[in-house]
């Protein structure tokens, strides 16, 4: 079977949700349990290479150039349970094949590799990104490596996304390098052994499995520990079929590059396909424009939507017509909708707890203000005049009673249902006589008007009782209550006309004004077409969830087919994360200041460091000028603050990081 016809007879798990990773992992099983490559002619066999590689291991230790494990080589081999192998294989282990975590020895001069967890690639032989180094700098405190070695990023979430390189082709004078002492260091004693065979070991199922589970320590602390690595059972193939099977992986590899570029590429043909349809949609002008972009939508279903997150858009744009009136017909005999937004007693004034508000004029929407043609019977109206709007407060933290109450306390994070009864934090009646905070009346519309999440997203909700919000909210409370289930409607179908409205400042906080937002001009119809309008979205939005239900269960079922089609190929389930896992991309920005000088300052070395910066600097160029792995520099750096070497800093402050380059 050549790369083409393999890929043909697999393109099923290819295309399912996250088939490309599932293929990749299947080729590096199948490699290393001898199901990839055909046999040789020769009568080749492991066996003798095993027994010379025993003789270069001899010699080594003779000659002193061997770091042994005494204890892990008195450790019997546990072959796999239900994995065969050829013939002429043998089962093995690194540590008896080639050393484990070798050191350099160079001179304190020479210009070496220095390799950061960023520069250990996750993509198929991708390579190392590495920068030049005196060696003196790097040759304590970090992992060495050297041209013909094999490593692996050892700890989570690195070592499930796959971080390893057979490594070549170092910047330097000699070839060798250090780095990152989150790895773990193959370094083969013998030709016959293939590091990039080695590699193909190291990111396969039959490897990773089973390391996933030995992995030892805390969450988000998690590592793959040495004598796993070491002693793992390793298939060792004859060495020409080592190159075999190294070229044959090549040759997939780069056909499932091609496959997964030109699912990239029609999934963007389909995203633009879906967006001109349901920009068609939302935009018709009329009952025939609607209709015409209706029939090319549902001629189109199958092509435009294949992802349950597609249908999101498809339910904006329903909204969208909703709230514009084209869902539905105009009758005489609905009435005028004038009655429900502008206030015509001091009754619809009153705000909660008796406190009256002013009756503002009604400003009058001309051509240019208005966002569509409007349909008969409805009335143009600003924000503004449907209702009046309250802000929000946080009681004081200081008395622990306020926080003890029956009054749900509303803030952005409560926003992820459309009608809200309860939050995660409750007030009392006592904190809202005391602070800024407000009681809203059921019936309001809740909208977030400050925070990151304007950045995405508008966020709205209807309250199903009395609540209170923090400042980073506001509330309509509509004049007439009947309105207030259409309002919500309209503000989710307004969303991105809202959006438009936020202010960004350049440190990234997200603002809506409140004047610029109760300004907006919206369309209200008649009550009674109102609860047409409510119910005929209502049906519409069912249809949706049945869609995107369909999608998701053809989703799962792709998946689970090709988790089986895998899994009884390879003997191993190979069931993985939608997508890499990711650590958290943050960086510590706080200042940190020399306290008391130590005595001995061999003991404090953050705080010498510090001495010598003015004692001053921020936490991350104190981390370079350390030079160790981060969670080395934390530790450190508690126990100098500990004996008041560092004074205590600022509670510690995170920002975003930008995206490390491809890679990373």
């Amino acid at each position: 079977m050549n790369a083409q016809q393999f890929l043909d007879e697999f393109r099923h798990i290819a295309n399912a949700p996250g088939g490309i990773g599932k293929l990749r992992q299947m080729i590096y099983q199948l490699a290393v349990t001898g199901s990839l490559t055909p046999r040789g002619e020769e009568a080749e066999d492991a066996g003798q290479l095993l027994s010379e590689i025993e003789q270069a291991r001899r010699r080594l230790i003779a000659a002193k150039k061997y770091k042994r494990m005494v204890e892990l080589e008195t450790e019997l081999l546990k072959q796999p349970r239900d994995i065969a192998i050829p013939k002429n294989w043998r089962w093995s282990r690194l540590l008896d094949i080639g050393e484990i975590n070798p050191r350099n020895n160079a001179p304190d001069d020479l210009l070496v590799a220095f390799v950061p967890m960023s520069g250990v690639p996750q993509s198929h032989k991708a390579p190392i990104l590495a920068e030049l180094k005196r060696w003196s700098e790097v040759k304590k405190g970090y992992t060495h490596f050297a041209n013909g070695d094999v490593v692996l990023a050892k700890i989570t979430p690195c070592f499930e996304n796959g971080k390893a390189s057979a490594v070549e082709c170092l910047p330097g004078e000699a070839g060798i390098g250090a780095g990152t002492t989150e790895l773990q260091v193959f370094r083969p004693i013998h030709e016959g052994v293939l590091p990039n065979y080695v590699y193909l070991f190291l990111r396969s199922p039959l490897f990773t499995v089973e390391g996933q589970k030995n992995m030892t320590g805390t969450a988000g602390q998690k590592r793959l520990p040495t004598d796993y690595f070491a002693t793992r059972a390793f298939p060792l193939p004859p060495t020409e079929e080592q190159f075999r099977i190294v070229a044959k992986v090549d040759e997939l590899m780069a056909l499932c590059d091609q496959l997964e570029a030109q699912q990239q590429d029609r999934r963007k043909l389909q995203n633009v396909l879906r967006n001109s349809i349901l920009q068609a949609l939302a935009n018709a002008q009329s009952p025939h424009e609607l209709q015409d972009s209706w029939q090319r939508l549902q001629t189109n279903v199958g092509r435009i939507f294949s992802e349950p997150e597609d249908v999101k858009e498809l339910r904006q744009a329903l909204m969208e017509l909703a709230i514009r009136g084209l869902l539905t017909k105009q009758l005489k005999s609905d009435g005028d909708a004038a009655e429900l937004v502008f206030p015509n007693s001091a009754a619809n004034t009153s705000s909660p707890r008796g406190r009256r508000k002013a009756v503002r004029p009604r400003e009058v929407v001309s051509e240019s203000d208005a966002p569509f043609a409007l349909p008969r019977n409805w009335i143009w109206a600003r924000l503004s005049d449907v209702g009046y709007f309250l802000g929000g407060g946080t009681p004081s933290k200081s008395n622990p009673d306020y926080w003890r109450g029956p009054i749900p306390w509303v803030s952005p994070k409560d926003m992820k249902v459309a009608r809200i009864s309860s939050s995660q934090d409750n007030i009392s009646e006592e904190a809202l006589s005391e602070s800024a905070a407000r009681l809203i009346p059921t019936g309001s519309l809740l909208v977030v008007v400050r925070g990151m999440i304007l950045a995405h997203s508008f966020p709205v909700a209807l309250t199903s009782r009395e609540v209170a919000i923090n400042q980073d909210m506001k509330a309509l409370c509509p004049h007439r209550k009947e309105i207030g289930e259409f309002l919500l409607l309209l503000l989710d179908g307004s969303k991105r006309r809202f959006l438009e409205l936020v202010e960004r400042s350049t440190h990234g906080t997200c603002r809506l004004e409140t004047d610029r937002f109760a300004s907006c001009v919206v369309g209200i119809p008649p009550l009674l077409e109102q609860t047409r309008i409510l119910e005929t979205i209502n049906k519409l939005m069912l249809i949706c969830d049945a869609l995107q239900s369909q999608l998701g269960e053809v989703r799962q079922c792709s998946a689970s087919l090709a988790i089986a089609a895998s899994a009884s190929l390879t003997g191993i389930s190979l069931e993985q994360e939608e997508g890499p896992l990711k650590a958290p991309q943050t960086e510590l920005i706080a200042v940190l200041r020399l306290g008391t000088p130590p005595d001995v300052q061999g003991h404090a070395p953050l705080a010498t460091i510090l001495a010598r910066g003015n004692g001053e600097l921020s936490a991350r160029d104190l981390w370079q000028r350390f030079g160790g792995e981060i969670d080395a520099f934390y530790a450190q750096l508690k126990t100098e603050v500990a004996h008041g070497w560092i004074a205590e800093p600022a509670v510690a402050e995170v920002r975003e990081k930008l995206a490390e380059p491809t890679g990373a």
